[in-house]
């Protein structure tokens, strides 16, 4: 069983910056595929970024050049690195810990960007 705990969220303004941070406890850290997702109001949840334990990235398309993710799997830490933010980034961001058969999420973070 793997606990996440995100923290870093906020209310911003349009073109600036925030870090999410996510720290996790349980479990094998280096073992599992982190990731941030977000949900906006309305909508679906959806994929952020994710890294490997390799430390292989993937972003979505939105993000693409604005956001950093990055881990320190000898603190079980998670970051995201926001830049650039546009009022279309609020949303819950979530942190996601995952294995090809399970998968574990935190309560999540609200960011706000005001335009």
């Amino acid at each position: 069983q793997v606990q996440l705990v995100e923290s870093g969220g906020g209310l911003v303004q349009a073109g600036g910056s925030l870090r999410l941070s996510c720290v996790a406890s349980g479990g094998i850290f280096i073992l599992y595929t982190m990731g941030w997702y977000r949900q906006a109001p309305g909508k679906q949840r959806e994929l952020v970024a994710t890294i490997t334990r390799g430390g292989s990235t993937n972003y979505a398309d939105p993000v693409k050049g604005r956001f950093t993710v990055s881990r320190d799997n000898a603190k079980k830490m998670v970051y995201l690195q926001m830049n650039s933010l546009k009022a279309e980034d609020t949303a819950v961001y979530y942190c996601n810990a995952a294995l090809p058969t399970t998968q574990y999420w935190g309560q999540g973070t609200q960011v706000t960007v005001s335009s």
